[in-house]
């Protein structure tokens, strides 16, 4: 980190540096430059809404979808982002979230230049989806004031020039993106510059909340309360991102539920499902379906399911929105 430190300072401040250690020659090896990019990448943005009732006037709509991991009934239409692909889904489900998927490929130059457009992003996608929400259920007769509040994103790294140390550095990187942004700053979020990639590439760098499911040398994956990331090694034996996307959409369905069932409760109300089908027992049954392993399940996909269940605490939240329910008699 020092000999880092050092080469990116000025000519004077090196000769400087010489003089009072009574070097003439360089005072520290010089040691190979990392390469910062360019990596391609595919950002999967997830933008969940509780709207409640108001969620069955575009449910006739929308086309039917294969059940995920958690066994949640759901249709989708497509969403109309201007910078997403068009693959991108407003997916519906009847217990009363919407939540969109926004996929947008990118070629970055550096991670931090990623990190940077993902929290300006955050931002307009939430007054994008809040508007693109409103005039949706406006339209269908059933109007909502309910506003987006939270983004998870998750990556898959395609092509990169990293490999072994540095590629698990990028995608801790991925993962935690705040290490090489300022949140901070007066211009809204900036990247930190080359030195501090540098750094963390040379040192290497991992955070300690963060939980591995890749399964070396077929894939490569990390999860965090920030989002996941993913790299196939062996394209033809890793998991398919859509497999990720799918546990993603009934994990942050899941999320989005129980957040509504738990603020009613700390407002002192009773929560109010979309209908009765969708009480306590519902929920039990959505738990058990997600955190129980199953028969054929392979082992990948048992690693990406518990390290994102751990990372996102949806457990947690889901017992105790059960219990919530099961005291309101729904």
């Amino acid at each position: 980190m020092l000999d880092v430190a050092l080469r990116q300072c000025p000519e004077d401040v090196v000769a400087k540096f010489r003089v009072l250690l009574g070097q003439d020659e360089e005072p520290f090896p010089e040691t190979e430059l990392v390469p910062l990019g360019p990596a391609r990448v595919v950002s999967h943005k997830f933008v969940p809404v509780y709207l409640g009732a108001a969620v069955d006037g575009l449910l006739p709509q929308a086309e039917p979808c294969p059940l995920g991991p958690g066994g949640l009934e759901h249709r989708a239409l497509p969403a109309a982002h201007p910078e997403a692909s068009a693959e991108s889904r407003l997916y519906l489900y009847p217990c009363g979230v919407a939540i969109f998927h926004l996929v947008q490929p990118r070629t970055v130059a550096r991670l931090g230049e990623l990190a940077a457009w993902r929290y300006r992003s955050y931002v307009t996608d939430l007054e994008w989806a809040t508007t693109e929400l409103q005039r949706l259920l406006a339209e269908a007769g059933t109007p909502s004031e309910t506003a987006a509040t939270y983004v998870l994103s998750a990556y898959l790294l395609e092509d990169s020039p990293w490999h072994g140390s540095q590629l698990a550095t990028a995608l801790q990187i991925l993962t935690t993106p705040s290490v090489v942004v300022d949140r901070q700053h007066p211009d809204g979020p900036l990247r930190l510059g080359d030195s501090v990639e540098q750094e963390l590439f040379t040192a290497g760098y991992a955070h300690p909340d963060v939980i591995e499911f890749g399964s070396q040398p077929v894939s490569m994956g990390l999860a965090g309360w920030s989002g996941v990331a993913y790299h196939p090694l062996a394209t033809d034996r890793a998991l398919p991102m859509t497999a990720i996307i799918a546990l993603e959409l009934d994990v942050q369905t899941l999320w989005a539920l129980s957040t509504y069932v738990l603020d009613e409760i700390e407002a002192g109300r009773d929560p109010l499902m979309p209908h009765d089908a969708y009480g306590w027992r519902w929920l039990r049954g959505a738990y058990s379906r997600l955190t129980a392993a199953r028969p054929q399940e392979t082992a990948q996909h048992q690693l990406m399911r518990e390290a994102v269940l751990a990372t996102s605490q949806l457990p947690d939240r889901l017992r105790a929105a059960q219990d919530a329910l099961r005291e309101s008699g729904m």
